[in-house]
């Protein structure tokens, strides 16, 4: 597969790198706060100064740090052979120790009152969706960057939905970067174009069927 994403050029690679590393699946949580601290402040009202950067930290811990910091043990001890997840094995543990993580930020997130009531059924659905991301592993090879942005564009559109709010521009921005980040891993030969569109959509479905439940 390495030898495969060699044979583009640099001038593909690179950008293509970047792009997935900037919109890398774990950094979607931390992305759609402050996309939901900036569009609707008005629901963040008592969270402000240090409050907010506390939160932010935490969120940000939870969702990317500790789950990266899992890889990087998982690797360090003989379980992957880089943090990059390339087999379907080395992406068993990572994705039940996300499970956990994302399940208790969304647990946390229920006695939030100083915040955006949406970020209740986006935490919940990027918890769902590593479920059905751990058992279509054992089949294919799922894009966890293609679920990430399938989720973050869902997120978007049923967050405007839910406060009657038309920012079409962030919907079409959104939309594009999902296009660029999915078309990156394609670019490097990480996916198959069935595990790209199978990613997207596990993404887009659990966070509809989050609103749905948590609405």
């Amino acid at each position: 597969m390495e030898n495969v994403a060699q044979q583009q050029p640099q001038y593909i690679r690179i950008p293509a790198k970047i792009v997935s590393y900037l919109l890398h699946p774990l950094f979607i949580p931390t992305y759609i706060f402050l996309w939901m601290y900036w569009r609707f402040p008005y629901e963040f009202i008592g969270l402000s100064g240090h409050e907010l950067s506390l939160r932010e930290i935490g969120l940000f811990m939870t969702t990317a740090f500790y789950p990266a910091f899992t890889v990087f043990l998982l690797w360090k001890l003989g379980f992957a052979k880089n943090m990059y997840l390339r087999y379907q094995k080395e992406r068993i543990i990572p994705y039940i120790a996300t499970m956990i993580y994302y399940w208790w930020m969304w647990y946390l997130s229920r006695n939030f009152t100083d915040q955006a009531s949406a970020l209740k059924f986006f935490y919940f659905g990027i918890f769902i969706a590593t479920v059905p991301g751990l058992i279509l592993n054992n089949f294919v090879k799922i894009s966890m960057h293609a679920m990430g942005v399938g989720g973050a564009v869902a997120a978007i559109v049923l967050t405007c939905l839910l406060y009657q709010n038309n920012y079409g521009l962030d919907i079409a921005v959104v939309t594009i970067l999902a296009g660029v980040v999915c078309s990156a891993r394609m670019s490097l030969s990480e996916h198959s174009i069935f595990e790209i569109n199978l990613g997207f959509l596990v993404g887009v479905i659990c966070q509809i069927i989050a609103y749905w439940l948590m609405t």
